[in-house]
């Protein structure tokens, strides 16, 4: 039985040398015996202002900024339209920064077969500036799972409790279409940077949308160069930040906004927050 499964990739020139380094990954991890069965469809998305000038072996597709910046949401709604009106059988989508793990195919292929109704994510390693694989064999040797998030043994299927759905992070993620459409897709009024993926988590939580954490099918995320907290994001966070309370009565990202307030560049507004005056 063949599973047709379509790769989803919102990208970036910003991004271009990472992305390179996904495709090639990609099609490693298609050469695999494990993947055998597997039908990839890929699927790319722009989010530059300007079409992208060059392509790999992909479906393009081109979604320009809105006017708060990359509509990340808007952009992962329409490749999953393209993808399902394409006959996929599971959408998985991948953050352009990430390498696929050896197993990410095979085993998001089986866990969508054993858990069609679940969100399905794998654990994510975050890649340190000097790690620099050229290819999926030297992937196993760098696994340190994010600490944050459950790590399970390879090929189990653990549910998470409630609580856990503020863990789910979009860089690397599967769904079958029905859970997609039950879940309703991305939230288009996030515009720039962050909150639309703990946004889709809870909307998966209130539409009674089980969340597994998928053992093995581990992501690799490539170093580059971020500000702890993200200066460069501050409006963002705080207008998307305000969206999401006002739709689930808590802020999202409160390490970053604490870290902002102790540096006086916000303050307290109500139960919110704004730029400090």
């Amino acid at each position: 039985m063949t599973t047709r499964v379509a790769v989803i990739t919102t990208a970036s020139s910003a991004r271009l040398a990472h992305l390179h380094r996904q495709r090639r990954f990609l099609r490693e991890a298609q050469s695999e015996t494990s993947t055998a069965g597997i039908d990839l469809l890929r699927i790319e998305v722009w989010l530059d202002d300007a079409a992208p000038q060059e392509v790999g072996n992909a479906t393009v597709l081109h979604v320009p900024p809105g006017a708060h910046g990359m509509r990340v949401g808007a952009a992962r709604n329409a490749a999953a339209r393209h993808a399902i009106e394409a006959g996929a059988d599971l959408l998985l989508f991948l953050d352009v920064d990430c390498l696929p793990g050896p197993d990410l195919l095979p085993l998001s292929t089986d866990a969508a077969r054993r858990r069609p109704d679940d969100l399905l994510a794998g654990p994510v390693t975050y890649l340190a500036s000097v790690q620099r694989p050229n290819a999926l064999a030297d992937l196993p040797a760098l696994t340190r799972p994010h600490p944050a998030r459950p790590d399970p043994a390879p090929g189990t299927l653990a549910h998470a409790a409630p609580t856990d759905y503020a863990l789910f992070w979009s860089l690397s993620f599967a769904v079958t279409p029905r859970v997609w459409e039950r879940i309703g897709g991305f939230d288009e009024a996030y515009e720039g940077y962050g909150a639309e993926d703990t946004d889709f988590a809870f909307r998966a939580r209130e539409r009674g949308v089980a969340l597994t954490w998928v053992g093995g099918a581990h992501a690799y995320h490539q170093w580059h160069p971020s500000g702890t907290p993200p200066w460069r994001h501050l409006d963002d966070i705080l207008r998307n930040g305000r969206i999401f309370a006002e739709r689930w009565g808590t802020w999202p990202m409160e390490g970053w906004l604490e870290a902002f307030a102790a540096a006086g560049a916000i303050e307290r507004d109500g139960d919110g927050w704004r730029r400090a005056s």
